[in-house]
């Protein structure tokens, strides 16, 4: 049994005998912060950036960053079409803001080059809250977490645009929302998501020491 203690909060994982290895892909973005989050759960984390170690894992992490950088660098370390492989073949992955871009099946405002893993079946607006200087903090009712809201971080986020009949809805922006410069119209836009063994959200949890949503990652391999 993992108890994962955040902000008074306690979220039990039950795993197997087994401690799961879950790789976070660091080439780019908020490594560290990951593979802090998912020990404090429980699980083995390690950074990824060989074809091999993505080979050794039981799933895998796709932080936050810049969507465009990452997945040019995909193509750079031999990574883009193992990580599409594992993931089609029923990976368990979690992508935080870039990582729900790459995720997507399709991506609007992302650059023409801009490759895809298509984990998901949605389609995400990219920056859709505006620039850096829009980023915003909001609680946020997720399906599936217990205990409260979650404190949900945008920096340069996503938002789902349209999302297929698998795909599961976790998370909308609330009506109360105040900040950022696309939050007028974002009331609604799903910003967590799920399909099958692909979790993603268009917030950081892994920048605000509730690890609730890691928590939840991490059950999906027990």
């Amino acid at each position: 049994m993992c108890v994962c203690a955040s902000r008074g909060v306690r979220a039990a994982v039950t795993l197997d005998d087994v401690v799961p290895v879950i790789g976070v892909l660091a080439l780019q973005g908020d490594v560290r912060e990951h593979l802090s989050a998912l020990a404090s759960c429980g699980a083995r984390a390690v950074p990824v950036r060989r074809p091999s170690e993505l080979a050794a894992v039981d799933a895998v992490v796709l932080p936050g960053g810049e969507s465009t950088t990452m997945s040019r660098l995909l193509g750079t370390f031999d990574l883009l079409d193992p990580l599409r492989e594992r993931i089609a073949a029923g990976m368990p992955t979690y992508g935080s803001c870039a990582g729900m871009i790459l995720l997507a099946r399709e991506v609007l405002d992302g650059r023409p080059d801009q490759q895809q893993l298509g984990g998901l079946d949605v389609v995400v607006r990219r920056n859709a809250f505006g620039r850096q200087v829009d980023s915003f903090e909001t609680d946020l009712d997720v399906d599936g977490i217990p205990d409260g809201p979650v404190r949900a971080v945008f920096i340069r986020a996503p938002w789902v645009e349209k999302a297929g009949d698998d795909v599961q809805v976790l998370a909308t922006v609330p009506d109360r929302t105040v900040g950022g410069a696309g939050t007028g119209e974002a009331a609604g836009r799903p910003v967590a998501v799920r399909q099958g063994a692909v979790l993603a959200t268009a917030f950081h949890p892994e920048l605000t020491g509730d690890l609730r949503i890691h928590a939840m990652f991490v059950s999906m391999l027990a």
